[in-house]
């Protein structure tokens, strides 16, 4: 049996401030009356735009399961907002799960992290068994004890930074890329101190994946500036390159065994790799002109595999020879 750790957020002690949060706002939305549509807009327009509600569609126990991981409400006020978003918000048709038979049983945990709406992000396990993620609207980096459930969370030096990668390195420092503010952060867990590495240019907006090398250089990926960064943590030296393709959106990262760092192009059908020394991007081109690859991984033979979102697919490029295989997802 495998037990998969899964942060997730839910109803505390306190709340957060909308700044805090960093979520933009959204075009003008009316709600249709109904008893609990006073307290949704009160509740829910104070940290986020409505049309993230009117566009969403889920059933009433979806729709609870939801909001209660963003505000603490009356058990009354609870189920009429319940009542209210199931009535004017009803589930949507989905695909089907298809159903792979086999003999794998998972186990799910769920830890509810303290801070109420944060969005966790992008768990990371440390080598002594730690897990950490980041509360990017609530801009604070959490920590995870899985045997004993005890949980603390970091503020960032910066209100409203929107943490979102995590990485860690050798000396145990947790490293994270400020979504919000377009800067690269360094906690110290044993004090607490955020050191922060700023871009210094207005354009290198929404980093967002952090990763070292074999060197101990960090590099990282600016999905809204459509670039990709490295850091020299000794030095403090950071330089950014932009990618070859106009709005590729630069979004997961992986690094060879070679120390050469590959990217996904999340707006455009392409896999990129970094020269570790001159920064020259180098693209493949991938055979769906429709595919968008967001997340990625690789392996030891160095064979990148990607998640196509936009068509459901899993792929394998290997960078030596160009090679692409893709398979369709099952459901």
């Amino acid at each position: 049996m495998w037990a998969l750790p899964v942060i997730a957020s839910c109803i505390a002690m306190f709340s957060v401030s909308a700044q805090e949060r960093g979520r933009g706002r959204g075009a003008t939305v009316t709600l249709p009356d109904g008893a609990g549509r006073e307290i949704v807009q009160e509740k829910c327009a104070a940290c986020h735009a409505l049309s993230l509600i009117t566009n969403s569609g889920y059933s009433r126990e979806e729709w609870v399961s939801v909001f209660t991981t963003m505000v603490a409400l009356p058990p009354d006020q609870a189920s009429a907002v319940g009542d209210y978003l199931a009535k004017n918000f009803p589930e949507k048709p989905r695909p089907k799960a298809v159903i792979i038979p086999g003999p794998v049983q998972v186990n799910i945990r769920e830890w509810l992290v303290p801070s109420l709406g944060s969005r966790p992000h992008d768990p990371l396990a440390t080598p002594d068994g730690m897990i950490w993620w980041t509360g990017q609207f609530a801009s604070v980096i959490g920590r995870l004890d899985p045997k004993s459930g005890q949980m603390k969370e970091f503020k960032t030096k910066t209100p409203a930074s929107g943490p979102h990668g995590l990485t860690a390195d050798r000396d145990g420092n947790i490293w994270f890329t400020g979504n919000f503010k377009g800067y690269v952060g360094k906690l110290d867990p044993k004090t607490g101190d955020v050191t922060e590495y700023p871009t210094n240019d207005p354009a290198a907006r929404d980093p967002h994946t952090p990763i070292f090398d074999q060197k101990g250089t960090l590099w990282f990926t600016l999905q809204g500036a459509n670039m990709v960064g490295r850091l020299n943590p000794k030095t403090g030296e950071l330089k950014l390159v932009t990618s070859p393709t106009p709005r590729s959106n630069p979004y997961g990262m992986v690094v060879s065994s070679k120390g050469v760092p590959f990217f996904c192009e999340f707006g455009a059908n392409k896999i990129a790799s970094v020269d570790p020394e001159t920064m020259a991007i180098k693209e493949y081109t991938l055979p769906a002109a429709e595919s968008r690859p967001r997340r990625i991984g690789i392996t030891r033979d160095d064979a990148i595999w990607y998640a196509d979102y936009g068509r459901g697919y899993l792929g394998r490029l290997d960078p030596k020879s160009g090679q692409v295989k893709e398979w369709p997802s099952p459901g």
